[in-house]
């Protein structure tokens, strides 16, 4: 169980909107620092450059570091914390089935500099700071780390893609895209494979911008589509796959109806209810289907 009165919750937004949160009152982390690997809700923190970042971890009720087990790292959107990620996308149950790690870092100042915004701080090395610490502390396997998010959240993971080479072996992002202002050149790409799954919804305003960035990104890795096209997940869905040079996927749902959203969430004022599929357990499953290559 929790036990220590969590910090009052910012607002979510995604790409500098300004969404209201709901009143949310969730669970506190423990106050032990989870020096030793255990169990449970833990609020930590890492020193990485000039900076102690926090991040909350969550470890099943069976975990106890005898064995390697996969991590999934969640980053919110603008502004937010992990704790209103870790309510909405419903992680932390789908982990204590399937038996893995689940972190949740805050942004500085509520957000992650990815190249739409927000900041300047070294978030890139923050998350692969974040990851080497757990493959060693927590018993991680490096072969099995995830980065997910949504809007700001999504914007980085695809940078930290990029630029956090050999750490992440694949990439789920909702709401967010490869945009902003990328380095010039086709070189700008991952440099081991990175398998992706997205989801955009057909109503969010941005969505031309994240389909022109999932263009660029398929060209700078010359990935082809898979046919013959999959079924429809759902009435309003459509997914296309893709195959990379580098051995890479990529998976896009496209979702009709659908904002600035997280599909299949239930809590928090991203949440879409009644999308047609769940993005958590997507998210999962391809993650679970795509450990590091190489």
């Amino acid at each position: 169980m929790w036990t220590v009165v969590a910090a009052l919750l910012v607002g979510l937004a995604a790409c500098g909107d300004d969404e209201p949160a709901p009143a949310v009152s969730g669970p506190a982390p423990t106050t032990a620092a989870a020096v030793k690997p255990a169990p449970g809700q833990h609020a930590l923190t890492l020193d990485h450059g000039d900076a102690t970042r926090r991040f909350r971890l969550h470890a099943p009720a069976g975990y106890d570091g005898s064995k390697p087990v996969p991590l999934v790292i969640a980053l919110h959107p603008y502004p937010g914390d992990g704790l209103t990620m870790s309510e909405m996308v419903g992680l932390d149950a789908l982990a204590e089935r399937e038996g893995f790690l689940t972190a949740y870092p805050d942004g500085v100042n509520g957000g992650f500099n990815a190249f739409v915004c927000c900041g300047q701080e070294d978030d890139v090395g923050f998350l692969a700071a974040l990851a080497a610490h757990l493959v060693r502390g927590w018993n991680v396997d490096a072969d099995r780390v995830y980065l997910t998010g949504i809007s700001n959240g999504g914007d980085l993971s695809f940078r930290a893609a990029v630029e956090a080479t050999g750490v992440f072996a694949a990439i789920g992002v909702v709401s967010g895209g490869f945009i902003g202002a990328l380095p010039a050149g086709a070189d700008y790409a991952p440099k081991s494979p990175v398998s992706v799954i997205t989801f955009i919804g057909d109503q969010d305003r941005y969505a031309g911008e994240f389909a022109e960035g999932l263009v660029s990104w398929r060209k700078r890795l010359r990935c082809a589509e898979v046919k013959p096209a999959p079924k429809r997940p759902a009435a309003n869905v459509t997914l296309s796959r893709g195959r990379c040079a580098d051995g890479s996927d990529i998976d896009v749902y496209t979702i009709g109806g659908m904002g600035h959203s997280w599909p299949g969430a239930t809590a928090g004022a991203m949440a879409a209810r009644d999308a047609g599929v769940v993005a958590t357990d997507l998210i999962w499953r391809f993650f679970a289907a795509h450990p590091r290559k190489g």
